[in-house]
């Protein structure tokens, strides 16, 4: 009869299970950026460029250069390990983000630190990961008399099936690192010496001509402070700022501290944030760690209230993320729910404020402006169309095409529609006499800059009419992506001035009626 027997085993790890899936993780390109940028703020780098091109097979290559402490080989390691982060307390503790790097054709790191130059090169993480590899990094070492820096290049990037790497603007690129990265940090709102990078961008011209280059600040900056109203018309510019507060809770016998910050605007100041896409789905109260936004909240503003008002950041380093960042991790836990109730709090104390009762009913006041001279100018519109003797005020861009017809016999004009491609920044391709021209279609000109269409390589304008003269007028005031814009009137023709150069408008609407 066997004896009974103790037996103690330590369990083991499948590395390139593990490598594999943590890197499967990341599927959007900008997460590389966002890890990249998280490393340099954690290398005290005062200066982070970033460069994105294609190369001529196709495959992109993002270059990122800081002027941080560097890298030596213990650095390198870290680099290149799965949680072998040689950081206790700072963004990238958990040594799961630079894992995004495998996912890709080669990695390339260059750094200087301590008078040694440190190159490092890997081949093939990705397919050697999926050929159950792991994959392996070689470098060199060699004197250096120049300043720390530390250069990444990432070739190949594999993207998820639902993001592709040429989607990539300058528009996408400045929306996210405002909202997802360090680049948004508000860390200067609790700490005025924390620190502060200039983050800069270049992409290649075919992923986008815009612009050449595009630079920040990684700290998040919020409207003009603007609380005092005489009229309704004041209403969409106001912005109350609610200065930094810490919140403490109480959870299982231990303190847990919220950091929060943040504003209640009206719709003109919050469009002054830089947002991309629906700008509505910005706002509300975020969650955040490492001063970094990750999700929103906003089940703790009562119902009685629009979160778009809203724009408050709670910082709580008790949270912990997804491996990716995207997400909490620890929803199931007490701490989660004791923030979430103590941010409700905090709201409502807000809502309860003086100050924004009297700015509700302003608001209140001011929609009802606005809702009889919509209403007005509705009627207005429809008795207008009744007395257009047959012509018919277009409502889509197929309908201008129609238009554009008739304004042809009218006008003693010449201009005929050749291509028409539904969903493109220039939708159309004209022929004006004997030459093409690149154009864009729409029912408004105003539509153009609320759509945030293409304007760079447009070569004439058609539309119906030019629609809210307001949305244009600010569009030239405030620019437009960058961009320098302007309108002139010559005799008949209406141009529009992009950066010097100007696009002809023809206005349907003018010459028929």
């Amino acid at each position: 009869m066997m004896e009974k027997s103790v037996h103690s085993r330590r369990p083991t790890v499948n590395e390139v299970n593990e490598f594999l899936e943590t890197a499967s993780d990341f599927e959007n390109p900008l997460e590389l950026i966002r890890e990249a940028l998280s490393n340099s703020y954690d290398a005290r780098a005062e200066n982070v460029e970033i460069q994105i091109d294609e190369l001529s097979d196709g495959r992109t290559r993002i270059r990122i250069k800081d002027d941080g402490v560097g890298m030596d080989a213990d650095g390198l390691a870290s680099f290149f390990d799965l949680g072998n982060s040689n950081k206790s307390n700072s963004i990238g503790y958990k040594g799961h983000g630079t894992k995004i790097y495998y996912k890709s054709d080669s990695v390339t790191v260059e750094t200087v630190k301590d008078g040694s130059h440190y190159h490092a090169e890997m081949e093939q993480p990705w397919k050697r990961l999926n050929n159950h590899q792991l994959p392996e990094y070689q470098y060199q070492i060699s004197p250096a008399d120049e300043a720390s820096f530390t250069k990444i290049e990432i070739v190949g990037f594999r993207s998820g099936d639902s993001f592709s790497s040429r989607k990539i603007t300058y528009n996408r690129l400045d929306h996210y690192i405002n909202w997802k990265t360090i680049g948004g940090s508000l860390a200067h709102r609790f700490d005025e010496d924390a620190h502060e990078m200039t983050i800069s961008l270049e992409l290649d011209d075919s992923l986008d001509r815009t612009q050449g280059t595009l630079s920040q600040s990684s700290r998040f900056k919020f409207p003009p402070k603007r609380t005092d109203f005489e009229t309704t018309s004041d209403v969409d510019n106001l912005c109350k700022h609610y200065p930094k507060k810490i919140l403490t809770v109480n959870v299982d016998g231990k303190e847990v501290q919220i950091e929060v910050v943040g504003f209640v605007a009206g719709k003109a100041a919050r469009e002054e944030l830089p947002t991309h896409g629906r700008h509505s789905s910005q706002f509300g109260v975020w969650l955040a760690k490492d001063h970094i936004k990750v999700e929103r909240v906003n089940d703790v503003i009562g119902s009685d209230h629009e979160p778009s008002r809203f724009f408050f950041v709670a910082n709580c380093q008790a949270l912990e993320l997804s491996a990716n960042r995207e997400t909490i991790r620890n929803k199931s836990d007490s701490v989660y729910s004791a923030v979430k109730a103590e941010l409700r709090r905090f709201i409502t104390r807000v809502t309860e404020n003086e100050w924004y009762r009297e700015y509700t009913e302003a608001r209140r006041a001011a929609q009802q402006v606005r809702a009889s001279a919509s209403q007005s100018e509705s009627i207005a519109n429809r008795k207008q169309q009744l007395s257009l003797d047959g012509h018919k005020v277009p409502s889509n861009p197929p309908e201008v095409i129609a238009s554009l017809a008739i304004y042809n016999e009218t006008a003693d004009s010449d201009i005929r529609v050749v291509d028409y491609e539904p969903g493109a920044d220039a939708n159309a391709i004209l022929t004006v006499g004997e030459k093409l021209e690149a154009a864009t279609l729409v029912v408004n000109l105003h539509e153009i800059f609320e759509s945030e269409l293409t304007v760079s390589e447009l070569e004439r304008i058609v539309c119906w009419s030019l629609g809210d003269l307001d949305v244009l007028c600010e569009t030239a005031r405030k620019g437009y992506f960058g961009h320098s814009i302007d309108f002139v009137t010559r005799g008949d023709q209406t141009s529009l001035v992009v950066d010097g150069e100007e696009v002809p408008i023809v206005e349907l609407r003018s010459s028929l009626y």
